[in-house]
Formats: C-alpha cells, structure tokens, sequence
C-alpha cells in the first residue's frame, strides 16, 4: 500500500480547517482507502470497533448527500467524495463517542493525505431547519445509500483538494479553557 502520509501531528493539528470549497479534482480510491483505513486504529469503547465508513465518490450521490439538509450540507456536491461515518449499534451504546473519534482521525489523516475536509452532521438532524420533528437527514440518505437496518449514521466528511488556501487560526487565548488542579 501506498503511503501518503508525510505531516508531524502538531503540524495536522496547525493546518487542519474546516474546507467548504473544493476543486475539481478528483481523489483516488487508493488515497480514499487509505485515509478510512487510517481511521479504523481509532480508539473505541471496550474496542468495540463498532464505527462503519461508507465512501461516496460519484457525483450524483454527492448531489442527493447535500440535499440531506436545507443548511449546512449544500457544498458536500462540489466535493471530490464524502465519507459518511456510522456505526453497528447492536454493540454498545457508546457508538456516538466511537463514531466521533473515528471522524476526527479521518479528518486528521485527511489533512496528512494533502486534502481538506468538512464535517457534516447527520445523525438527529432534521432535513428541514424550522421542521425539527419533519423528516431526518438519516432516513432521507436511506432512501437512496443502502445501509444496514442496525446502522445509525453520525456524521458525513465533505472532502476534495482545496481550491483556496485557507486562513491560519486567529491567535486566540484558550487559557480560560484549562482548569489545573495541581499537587500541593
């Protein structure tokens, strides 16, 4: 197998950003492979390894994905593929917290693969904004993914080659966001 991935991790953590817009181009399906495989050593609950990806790499399915929602999900058709993390959830009831750690690697190996991602959420989201109790994200993809019946979907990776270079971060001070509780 290939490998793709070049970036020290504090570098990943610098250079990853939420990308809505992407090129043209596309991504192979060895690179694809690679970064959901790259995924799957994510830590999860009494390694359960409960989390499923499901690739998307066509455009009309791509089309349908970002109709899933009247906000948020409308630039997942300019992508180059969208990875849709779900999980067995006959397992345990922590396949939220696998799902999201798996996403989160998918996403860092994402970066280091040269990409860039978006995450999209699925799982308990309306279709419709104003229509919270209306029609789900997640029934709408069953109408046209085939997924298994103990599946539930967390979340969808938007992901392509940037077409722009993305701003840094803005210098910001986190230090209210760290509590010590020290040794006397």
């Amino acid at each position: 197998m290939a490998k793709f991935f070049t970036m020290d991790l504090k570098n990943i953590l610098k250079t990853r950003r939420s990308v809505r817009k992407f090129s043209p181009t596309e991504v192979s399906r060895e690179v694809l492979l690679d970064v959901v495989n790259q995924a799957l050593t994510a830590p999860s609950s009494r390694n359960m390894r409960t989390t499923r990806f499901i690739i998307v790499d066509d455009k009309p399915t791509l089309e349908k994905l970002s109709e899933m929602r009247d906000y948020g999900s409308s630039f997942m058709k300019d992508a180059a593929a969208a990875i849709i993390v779900a999980a067995d959830t006959t397992k345990t009831d922590l396949w939220r917290e696998n799902c999201a750690i798996s996403a989160t690697i998918l996403q860092l190996a994402i970066v280091d693969a040269g990409l860039a991602s978006c995450w999209v959420h699925i799982g308990g989201r309306p279709r419709l904004k104003d229509v919270p109790e209306g029609e789900q994200a997640e029934d709408y993809i069953r109408t046209f993914i085939d997924i298994p019946a103990d599946w539930s979907l967390e979340c969808a990776i938007a992901l392509g080659y940037s077409d722009f270079q993305p701003k840094p971060l803005p210098e910001h001070d986190d230090s209210a966001s760290i509590v010590w509780h020290t040794r006397e």
